[in-house]
């Protein structure tokens, strides 16, 4: 015989505690709960949009304002500049860049036999 053959395999009993009553498990619908959670994100975003403009709307300054349009000015010209360029012709720009380099960044040979 075995040394565990005397153990009880039941479950534990508590004292006190009627063993007839026990919890049922929810069954969880995750489709609506997924659903409900967009629903209660989408209510506290409207709220704290509908909070902000009842709130004080922070004016900018002149200063900032001319730093924004500056900032969108540089950024239009700088689209135009990329825009106005075709593959060819920046391939041709970036090979004439190579060409006026000096040797020294060139990889000299390594030869072992000399």
């Amino acid at each position: 015989m075995s040394e565990y053959a005397h153990a009880s395999k039941s479950a534990l009993k508590l004292k006190g505690v009627d063993p007839s009553i026990s919890k049922k498990k929810k069954k969880k619908n995750k489709d609506k709960d997924k659903e409900r959670e967009r629903d209660e994100a989408l209510q506290a975003l409207e709220s704290v949009s509908s909070e902000d403009s009842k709130g004080k709307e922070r004016k900018m300054t002149k200063a900032e304002l001319a730093y924004k349009k500056r900032r969108e000015d540089i950024e239009k010209d700088r689209i135009k500049k990329r825009a106005q360029l075709s593959h060819k012709d920046k391939v041709e720009k970036f090979n004439s860049y190579l060409n006026t380099l000096s040797e020294h960044y060139d990889i000299p040979k390594v030869s072992w036999t000399k």
